[in-house]
């Protein structure tokens, strides 16, 4: 791939022109806000000229609902050798390009797995997709020549390849991130009006299940509207879950022994399937999930804190398998957890009391 052009220059579009610029490839951006694509390109994502002539790929990365449009209209033009979007849905843009009788040999859709919750071209970064799936949905139509340079766009992001059909797609990304992402809206909705007393006793477990909650609302409502049923029949099941866990919660209100076994059993249940589910969830590098230990370190709020924790552990020989931040209500200072191999436990904990940092036990 030597030319692109990348219409669309928000937060996907933007971080693709980038990591494309960085590989030498000729990239040309175009936006129906021309300020939005200024600033792409002043950020080095390529140029505002107009292509010459036909570039090897376009890549499409408007909102869902607009997708089939200017698919469409850029097919029409013959911009480009072949055509590619990046929507969270997938089988319904195919399904409209189908309904205007466009040739789609030349077309793939396509969605990678990356993101952030904020938006905008001043958002993107050249290594977005770095290590992320990224979901190709060919037909028995797609052109081999389109498939490749869909595969050399994967290449140049650094994501890795993930071949679906559109609609199996559609019912993945429903169950892995729109569900969640409502439920995520519904559990931050609950603080909107709570007291501030409770508020202030937030802790890592509400920061982690709320933190997507913080996208934007109207990206979302693009996102939502293009895969309403999948999500529907989700949040139906959990619903159903809900209705069942309240039951058992109220049933542990009673005086009635067996009452409360009974809600003691259903209780467990949703916790047990929860456990079940977690631990499908794919680990580092996509790979099975790990069991990790971790060292708590306690750290001031000030500049160089975790450099410091990091190269001292280096200097122990430890590797550090990922890492969070727990902070301290009222207090500047709270505690790195270090998430290593369990026999690198002991190792880590004495490097680091030797170089006089506090452990929690």
């Amino acid at each position: 791939m030597r030319t692109a052009l990348v219409i669309g220059t928000g937060l996907i579009g933007t971080s693709a022109a980038l990591a494309l610029a960085s590989r030498g490839v000729v990239v040309h951006l175009a936006d129906h806000d021309p300020e939005q694509a200024r600033t792409a390109a002043a950020l080095g994502a390529g140029t505002e000229e107009t292509p010459d002539g036909p570039v090897d790929l376009a890549i499409v990365a408007a909102p869902p609902a607009l997708v089939a449009g200017v698919l469409a209209d850029a097919m029409r033009r013959g911009v480009a050798r072949g055509y590619l979007d990046v929507a969270s849905v997938k089988g319904g843009p195919r399904r409209e390009l189908e309904a205007l009788g466009l040739d789609l040999s030349s077309y793939i859709g396509s969605h990678p797995m990356s993101g952030r919750e904020k938006s905008g071209p001043l958002a993107a970064t050249a290594d977005l997709f770095e290590g992320r799936p990224w979901v190709l949905t060919p037909t028995r139509d797609t052109d081999t020549e389109v498939l490749n340079l869909a595969l050399e766009l994967v290449s140049h992001c650094r994501a890795v390849p993930v071949v679906m059909d559109a609609d199996a797609h559609d019912r993945a990304v429903a169950l892995v991130s729109h569900m969640p992402h409502l439920v995520s809206s519904m559990v931050a909705a609950r603080l909107e009006n709570a007291e501030e007393a409770a508020v202030r006793l937030c802790g890592q477990g509400i920061r982690d299940v709320t933190r997507i909650a913080a996208s934007d609302p109207r990206m979302w409502i693009d996102i939502l509207s293009a895969n309403p049923g999948p999500v529907a029949d989700l949040l139906t099941d959990v619903a159903g879950d809900l209705e069942e866990t309240v039951r058992a919660l109220r049933s542990l209100q009673s005086a009635d022994e067996d009452k409360r076994r009974e809600g003691v059993g259903g209780i467990e249940d949703v916790l047990r399937r929860g456990n079940a589910g977690q631990v499908r969830v794919p680990g580092k590098h996509g790979s099975a999930p790990r069991e990790y230990e971790v060292v708590a370190v306690l750290i001031d709020d000030q500049p160089g804190q975790l450099a410091r924790i990091f190269a001292d552990a280096g200097m122990a020989g430890v590797n550090i398998e990922d890492v969070r931040i727990e902070h301290a209500t009222g207090q500047q200072a709270g505690y790195v957890q270090l998430m290593v191999e369990p026999k690198s436990v002991p190792v880590l904990s004495a490097a680091l009391r030797e170089r006089g940092w506090a452990i929690r036990q």
